[in-house]
């Protein structure tokens, strides 16, 4: 969003006598705007936003909600709530559609389609920063310099491609620090993955060839490369160096096994994202499908918010504009449903590239066969997603029943605690709801609470809770958000219960519905009971589906917690002391590891060793010694 959009040319909003509502109210102000771009927002009696919309032209645009008649169901109602409207004026039409979708996703306005996925996707790149560089699976903000390959659509997609680039292109794939600390080369080397460079198995001029073969093989010139890597295995059989010759073989083997592993491999597209609408019942799946150097590298399907009724052209404008809004756009976008404001969207998509970006909805040809196939997989997925949620819906209601709840549970949190004998405490809160589990609100809690004995899970809980509730109750004390949970299920009996109904009463949130859930006596799996406060302990049938259910909550935080838990003590183990040191960074860390071998050796040497490691000045050399013998 750029900065005039940050701040608009002109801002207005008007109150008007309360008397006016709906159509009139909206004649009323059409009356005083003019022809200018922007954007207009509609407000319930309660000041909430009810639609955020972006306009050409905001007097024409607006008149028509003025109109009495000729509305779908969904504006109609959206038009009779309408109590107040504010408008800001942009300079220019693309600006209105950036802003709008800004306001939307800050908003989340009732009758808005809304993109509610918004995770990042994962890249492969390759560092620049290194005389051998790395190849390695790369989310989030591009903070270290090299190239960048992607999207891909999953983790699993990325990785998949990694282990065949690994085999073929024979890159590294361990850290700077583990490349400086090796004197001999690891299993990579010995299982044909890796090339060594990092103990001179291969010269600096011919690794950089296979970085750059794996480039172009990331940019879609795989074939030139099998060119290029038999002529020279002839070269090398002819001059009877057979080993050299088996390993460029296998290298082409190995390329051949990636390409025939690609689903689809378009020769007309060499990068685009498929993007197709399947709409069906109220809801909505939008499956992309990601075409990078004429190859597939995965698909990813949405579920957004439909925005009580909104037609295929708004669904699919508003999702294009949420979803690259902290996304690169591809050249091409190849859409299922054309888009209402195709020319402004490929403007605003234009000038986030940088370079044209084309948007088509084909009707014939290989690109209409990639839209009619990501159609089809958003009609399956949606097909599935309805029938899931269907049965999710029963559950929910069944819920409700034994744990005498007023209504269906909208969000179940689930928490547990993991340690062994107090060290590494972590305690895990898993969350689900109408559509199953809510992955993305899941959260870990390090215990940090000094005061809490090892091993004591009375402790712990109260410090997750009160760290969860505290932080709600700051955020949204009157609680008018989705965050704050309909029940709450904590592993454990009478005891927990009790500890836990002490916790939530201090915080004043002892209303939330919560049960204890405890193995029977003889601790076995589906004779478990449940605990409500000053409440009988009670059991369900053995084939209840609730109680199937329950367990697979229950076993699901179990595996967060311990998965948490299992991260924080690798990550403790493989700590390096070097990381603790004041004024050792990357580069005086790898020059002490290069010359000492290990940070153990490095803790053991004395000031004139230390001062001797390139880099490592006199005042440096002393700060590190007196770090490693407790001295002031």
């Amino acid at each position: 969003m750029t900065e005039t959009q940050d701040t608009p040319d002109d801002s207005a909003e008007t109150e008007l006598p309360p008397r006016l509502s709906g159509h009139a109210l909206i004649a009323d102000y059409v009356t005083r705007l003019d022809g200018s771009p922007g954007v207009y927002r509609m407000l319930n009696d309660k000041g909430e936003v009810l639609y955020v919309g972006k306009a050409r032209n905001l007097k024409a645009r607006v008149s028509n909600y003025a109109r009495p008649s000729g509305h779908s169901a969904r504006i109609a109602r959206m038009i009779f709530e309408t109590r107040r409207m504010m408008f800001l004026t942009t300079r220019t039409e693309t600006e209105a559609l950036l802003l709008e979708q800004n306001l939307i996703k800050q908003l989340k306005p009732r009758y808005n389609v809304l993109l509610r996925d918004d995770k990042s996707f994962p890249h492969i790149h390759i560092t620049g920063d290194h005389p051998f560089p790395m190849i390695r699976k790369h989310r989030g903000k591009r903070g270290r310099t090299g190239a960048y390959f992607g999207p891909f659509a999953s983790a699993g997609a990325v990785n998949r491609t990694l282990n065949h680039l690994e085999r073929v292109f024979l890159l590294r794939n361990c850290s700077d620090t583990m490349f400086a600390a090796r004197t001999r080369p690891c299993l990579q080397y010995q299982i044909k993955r890796c090339a060594a460079p990092c103990v001179g198995k291969i010269t600096e001029a011919e690794y950089a060839e296979l970085v750059e073969d794996a480039k172009r093989f990331l940019e879609g010139k795989s074939t030139t490369i099998q060119q290029e890597l038999a002529q020279q295995m002839q070269v090398a059989s002819d001059a009877m160096e057979f080993e050299r010759a088996a390993a460029l073989r296998d290298r082409i083997k190995a390329l051949t096994n990636v390409q025939q592993s690609q689903g689809i491999n378009p020769r007309g597209v060499a990068e685009a994202d498929v993007v197709a609408l399947h709409m069906e019942g109220g809801q909505a799946c939008v499956q992309v499908f990601f075409i990078r150097a004429h190859q597939s590298w995965g698909n990813h399907d949405f579920y957004p918010r439909t925005g009580s009724g909104a037609d295929e052209a708004e669904v699919l404008e508003a999702f294009l504009a949420q979803f690259y809004d902290n996304r690169p756009p591809p050249r091409l976008i190849l859409l299922s449903h054309p888009i209402e404001d195709e020319d402004l969207m490929i403007d605003a998509l234009s000038q986030k590239a940088a370079r044209k970006v084309e948007i088509a909805v084909p009707k014939r040809g290989e690109k209409a066969e990639l839209v009619e196939n990501a159609a089809r997989n958003a009609r399956e997925s949606l097909g599935r997603r309805m029938s899931e949620s269907a049965a999710q819906a029963k559950l929910l209601k069944g819920v409700a029943e034994a744990f005498a709840l007023p209504a269906p549970p909208a969000r179940i949190e689930v928490y547990d605690n993991s340690h062994i004998q107090g060290a590494h405490a972590v305690g895990g809160m898993i969350v689900a709801g109408p559509e199953g589990y809510i992955k993305s609100q899941y959260r870990k809690f390090n215990i940090k609470d000094g005061e809490v004995t090892p091993g004591d899970d009375f402790g712990m809980m109260k410090e997750v809770l009160t760290r969860r509730f505290q932080r709600l109750l700051k955020e949204d004390p009157e609680r008018k958000s989705d965050a704050w949970p309909d029940l709450l299920l904590i592993d454990g009996g009478a005891g927990q219960v009790s500890a836990v109904h002490e916790i939530m009463e201090t915080l004043g949130v002892a209303d939330i519905p919560m049960v204890g859930v405890a193995k029977g006596v003889d601790r076995d799996h589906g004779k478990e009971e449940f605990h409500r406060y000053r409440a009988r302990p009670f059991a369900l049938q053995r084939n209840d589906p609730v109680l199937y259910y329950v367990q697979r909550l229950r076993d699901e935080a179990h595996r967060w917690a311990i998965g948490a838990h299992r991260a924080k003590r690798a990550k403790a183990t493989m700590a390096n002391p070097l990381d603790e040191v004041p004024g050792v960074g990357a580069t005086r860390k790898r020059a002490l590891l290069q010359h000492f071998g290990s940070a153990k050796a490095v803790s053991r040497a004395g000031l004139n060793d230390l001062m001797d490691v390139p880099g490592i000045s006199e005042a440096m050399a002393e700060t590190i010694y007196n770090f490693f013998n407790d001295r002031d």
